[in-house]
């Protein structure tokens, strides 16, 4: 399983990378975190649309999706290309309950080790996440405001060197074809 991320916070643009991506490669298998199955799905749906009253409890959420998520993706894509949009790398840098050490080590027991092998981080300017979020409705987690957005993204950037993933990280302010021209030749796909 060849396993690439792309990773960003809402609005730096994962979505329409990926779909550049899906037009290139046809063969490789796309999905998502959370929600990348069935079950994540529904998990999806109670964080983004109930209320919970725990940070821990909506981590824990988050750690079952990645469980399940995982064990699809070993068990049916083994010699596939797997492009996902987010990884264990978000679930670690949106719960903001436990220090990092903590949270990778209860994520990497999530993924039974498994870790993507390249990352792609989309990031974007203070200035230009605000215009961004505020061009937009905004979901729960979203609504908790530009700084906790821009606290997540660096997060993000903390935790790929953190984890020691080879990884690509791009100004998301780049026109959207240089950024898909980047991000192809990093990740190499024949």
């Amino acid at each position: 399983m060849r396993y690439i991320t792309i990773e960003g916070v809402d609005t730096a643009g994962k979505s329409t990378q990926i779909d550049i991506l899906k037009e290139k490669y046809l063969d490789a298998i796309y999905t998502k975190e959370p929600g990348g199955t069935k079950l994540g799905e529904s998990l999806r749906d109670i964080v983004l649309h109930k209320t919970i009253n725990s940070p821990i409890s909506e981590m824990f959420i988050f750690l079952a999706d990645r469980a399940e998520h995982i064990a699809k993706l070993e068990k049916k894509y083994k010699n596939k290309n797997i492009i996902s949009d987010r990884s264990l790398i978000s679930g670690i840098a949106y719960a903001k309950v436990l220090d990092i050490d903590r949270l990778i080590e209860l994520n990497k027991i999530a993924t039974n080790n498994i870790l993507p092998q390249k990352v792609v981080l989309l990031k974007l300017t203070y200035k230009e996440l605000s215009d961004r979020l505020k061009a937009k409705s905004n979901d729960k987690i979203e609504s908790r405001g530009v700084d906790y957005i821009f606290d997540i993204q660096n997060k993000l950037e903390e935790t790929i060197k953190k984890l020691n993933i080879e990884n690509l990280i791009i100004d998301a302010t780049k026109p959207i074809e240089q950024i898909a021209k980047d991000i192809d030749r990093f990740i190499g796909f024949e």
